[in-house]
């Protein structure tokens, strides 16, 4: 049913938008009491939780390039793309207004601006969504076992990515995360690098994991696992 898996997705992105950005908004009106360590563990934990909630309902993307990727990948129909990503966009764009109207005097909503320049953001955008978008194929790939840690396989790297990366990129790896608060806050300037950076690196993601972990290297009925 369409509707269910459009919904789900729109929830979980408004769950990890409202909780995600949500604790850069704390973090800034509490002058720190949320702490960056903090953030990124929101962010982390946001996505565990949302993966093992929504996981069997929609395949719980809440990212437009996780979505692009996977289709891009063969792992997902390509007739849902779009639908995927407008739902995604109206939770997102519904976290970040509710967040406007609890915290009215926030200027940027939690949106990622970079620290240096851009430059910098862009690539380390590429490539932290490149690591997460194979991590994803990888743990979508193996068996009981490894589908059943997925959560806490996926919400970990987010947070280890959040943890490095968030004080000069903003660790987004998501468009949908980036375009929401940046249009709801009128900060747009940088919101390009935010979009072009997750999707190509969750497209260079696809072949790279076919060449080193599809069924060819390792052994036949492997269900595409490395040995």
């Amino acid at each position: 049913m369409l509707p269910r898996l459009l919904s789900a997705e729109a929830f979980g992105t408004f769950c990890l938008v409202f909780a995600g950005t949500g604790a850069v908004v704390v973090n800034e009106v509490t002058a720190g009491g949320v702490t960056h360590v903090g953030v990124a563990l929101t962010f982390g934990l946001v996505v565990m939780a949302m993966v093992y909630t929504l996981g069997n309902v929609s395949g719980c993307h809440v990212n437009p390039a996780v979505t692009v990727g996977l289709c891009a990948a063969g792992r997902f129909d390509r007739c849902l793309v779009l639908p995927y990503i407008g739902s995604q966009c109206v939770g997102a764009f519904l976290a970040s207004g509710t967040l406007r109207i609890l915290f009215p005097g926030s200027r940027t909503l939690g949106a990622t601006i970079p620290a240096g320049s851009d430059l910098q953001s862009l690539v380390l955008e590429f490539l932290l969504t490149m690591i997460l978008m194979f991590v994803i194929l990888s743990v979508s790939a193996g068996g009981g076992d490894e589908k059943s840690l997925g959560g806490i396989v996926i919400g970990g790297v987010i947070g280890l990515e959040a943890l490095f990366a968030g004080p000069i990129s903003g660790a987004s790896m998501n468009p949908a995360r980036s375009l929401a608060p940046a249009v709801v806050s009128m900060h747009l300037d940088h919101v390009w690098i935010y979009i072009v950076a997750p999707l190509t690196g969750a497209l260079v993601a696809g072949p790279l994991w076919h060449f080193m972990c599809s069924p060819p290297c390792g052994a036949p009925g492997d269900n595409g696992r490395c040995s």
